[in-house]
Protein backbone atom coordinates (compact mmCIF):
# COMPACT_ATOMS: atom_id res chain seq x y z
CA UNK A 1 0.00 0.00 0.00
CA UNK A 2 2.85 2.36 0.86
CA UNK A 3 4.52 1.69 -2.47
CA UNK A 4 1.28 2.51 -4.28
CA UNK A 5 0.94 5.76 -2.34
CA UNK A 6 4.52 6.69 -3.23
CA UNK A 7 3.86 6.11 -6.92
CA UNK A 8 0.76 8.30 -6.81
CA UNK A 9 2.26 11.05 -4.63
CA UNK A 10 3.05 13.31 -7.60
CA UNK A 11 -0.25 12.74 -9.41
CA UNK A 12 -2.56 15.72 -9.39
CA UNK A 13 -6.18 15.20 -10.37
CA UNK A 14 -7.87 18.13 -12.05
CA UNK A 15 -11.65 18.27 -11.93
CA UNK A 16 -11.85 20.71 -14.85
CA UNK A 17 -10.09 18.33 -17.25
CA UNK A 18 -11.45 15.05 -18.53
CA UNK A 19 -9.39 11.90 -18.95
CA UNK A 20 -8.16 11.14 -22.41
CA UNK A 21 -5.55 9.44 -24.52
CA UNK A 22 -2.55 11.20 -25.99
CA UNK A 23 -0.78 10.02 -29.17
CA UNK A 24 2.95 10.22 -28.46
CA UNK A 25 4.07 10.20 -32.10
CA UNK A 26 2.58 13.61 -32.85
CA UNK A 27 3.23 16.84 -30.92
CA UNK A 28 -0.48 17.69 -31.10
CA UNK A 29 -1.29 14.51 -29.18
CA UNK A 30 -3.68 13.38 -31.91
CA UNK A 31 -3.31 10.26 -34.03
CA UNK A 32 -2.29 10.73 -37.64
CA UNK A 33 -1.25 8.33 -40.37
CA UNK A 34 1.55 10.75 -41.20
CA UNK A 35 3.11 10.36 -37.74
CA UNK A 36 3.00 6.55 -37.99
CA UNK A 37 4.46 6.67 -41.51
CA UNK A 38 7.24 8.96 -40.27
CA UNK A 39 8.03 6.63 -37.38
CA UNK A 40 8.11 3.58 -39.67
CA UNK A 41 10.27 5.20 -42.35
CA UNK A 42 12.78 6.84 -39.99
CA UNK A 43 13.14 3.82 -37.74
CA UNK A 44 12.37 5.74 -34.55
CA UNK A 45 10.33 3.96 -31.93
CA UNK A 46 9.37 6.15 -28.96
CA UNK A 47 8.19 3.17 -26.93
CA UNK A 48 11.55 1.41 -27.20
CA UNK A 49 13.41 4.73 -26.89
CA UNK A 50 11.66 5.41 -23.56
CA UNK A 51 12.02 1.82 -22.40
CA UNK A 52 15.16 2.36 -20.30
CA UNK A 53 13.31 4.67 -17.91
CA UNK A 54 10.53 2.09 -17.54
CA UNK A 55 12.66 -1.06 -17.55
CA UNK A 56 15.25 0.17 -15.07
CA UNK A 57 12.71 1.74 -12.70
CA UNK A 58 13.61 1.49 -9.01
CA UNK A 59 10.33 -0.29 -8.20
CA UNK A 60 10.97 -3.09 -10.72
CA UNK A 61 12.99 -6.04 -9.49
CA UNK A 62 16.36 -6.59 -11.15
CA UNK A 63 15.47 -9.96 -12.69
CA UNK A 64 12.31 -8.50 -14.26
CA UNK A 65 14.30 -5.52 -15.57
CA UNK A 66 16.89 -7.81 -17.15
CA UNK A 67 14.19 -9.97 -18.75
CA UNK A 68 12.40 -6.90 -20.15
CA UNK A 69 15.66 -5.39 -21.42
CA UNK A 70 16.60 -8.63 -23.20
CA UNK A 71 13.06 -9.03 -24.56
CA UNK A 72 12.95 -5.52 -26.04
CA UNK A 73 16.31 -6.08 -27.74
CA UNK A 74 15.49 -9.61 -28.96
CA UNK A 75 18.34 -11.06 -26.89
CA UNK A 76 16.48 -13.92 -25.21
CA UNK A 77 17.85 -17.42 -25.90
CA UNK A 78 14.90 -18.53 -28.02
CA UNK A 79 15.41 -21.39 -30.44
CA UNK A 80 15.18 -18.95 -33.33
CA UNK A 81 17.96 -16.74 -31.91
CA UNK A 82 20.11 -19.76 -31.10
CA UNK A 83 19.68 -21.06 -34.66
CA UNK A 84 20.64 -17.68 -36.15
CA UNK A 85 23.80 -17.65 -34.00
CA UNK A 86 24.73 -21.17 -35.11
CA UNK A 87 24.33 -22.67 -31.64
CA UNK A 88 21.42 -24.83 -32.72
CA UNK A 89 20.50 -26.56 -35.96
CA UNK A 90 18.18 -24.38 -38.07
CA UNK A 91 15.70 -27.27 -38.49
CA UNK A 92 15.11 -27.46 -34.72
CA UNK A 93 13.78 -23.92 -34.24
CA UNK A 94 10.12 -24.89 -33.72
CA UNK A 95 8.39 -24.22 -30.39
CA UNK A 96 8.95 -26.82 -27.68
CA UNK A 97 5.17 -27.00 -27.03
CA UNK A 98 4.59 -28.70 -30.39
CA UNK A 99 2.24 -25.97 -31.62
CA UNK A 100 4.17 -25.74 -34.90
CA UNK A 101 5.26 -22.10 -34.52
CA UNK A 102 8.82 -20.86 -34.70
CA UNK A 103 10.09 -20.20 -31.16
CA UNK A 104 10.69 -16.44 -31.13
CA UNK A 105 10.16 -13.93 -28.33
CA UNK A 106 7.05 -12.65 -30.15
CA UNK A 107 5.67 -16.20 -30.29
CA UNK A 108 6.46 -17.05 -26.67
CA UNK A 109 5.23 -13.81 -25.09
CA UNK A 110 2.38 -12.73 -27.37
CA UNK A 111 1.10 -15.18 -29.97
CA UNK A 112 1.50 -18.51 -28.14
CA UNK A 113 -2.13 -19.60 -27.51
CA UNK A 114 -1.90 -19.63 -23.69
CA UNK A 115 -0.27 -16.19 -23.46
CA UNK A 116 -2.44 -14.71 -26.22
CA UNK A 117 -5.51 -15.62 -24.14
CA UNK A 118 -3.82 -14.34 -20.98
CA UNK A 119 -3.12 -10.94 -22.57
CA UNK A 120 -6.74 -10.73 -23.78
CA UNK A 121 -7.93 -11.30 -20.20
CA UNK A 122 -5.48 -8.72 -18.83
CA UNK A 123 -6.63 -6.13 -21.40
CA UNK A 124 -10.28 -6.85 -20.61
CA UNK A 125 -9.63 -6.66 -16.86
CA UNK A 126 -7.95 -3.25 -17.02
CA UNK A 127 -10.36 -1.94 -19.66
CA UNK A 128 -7.87 -1.53 -22.50
CA UNK A 129 -8.83 -2.51 -26.00
CA UNK A 130 -6.10 -4.07 -28.05
CA UNK A 131 -5.49 -5.62 -31.40
CA UNK A 132 -4.85 -9.34 -31.53
CA UNK A 133 -1.27 -9.74 -32.81
CA UNK A 134 -2.38 -12.46 -35.21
Amino acid sequence: MGECRALLANVTLQVSLSDGCRWRLDNSGNYSVRSVYHMLTTGGNPIVDEAPTLVWHKHVSLKVSILAWRLLRNRLPTKSNLAVRGIMVQDEHLCVSGCGGVETAQHLFVSFPIFRDLWQHVRARIGVSGVDPL
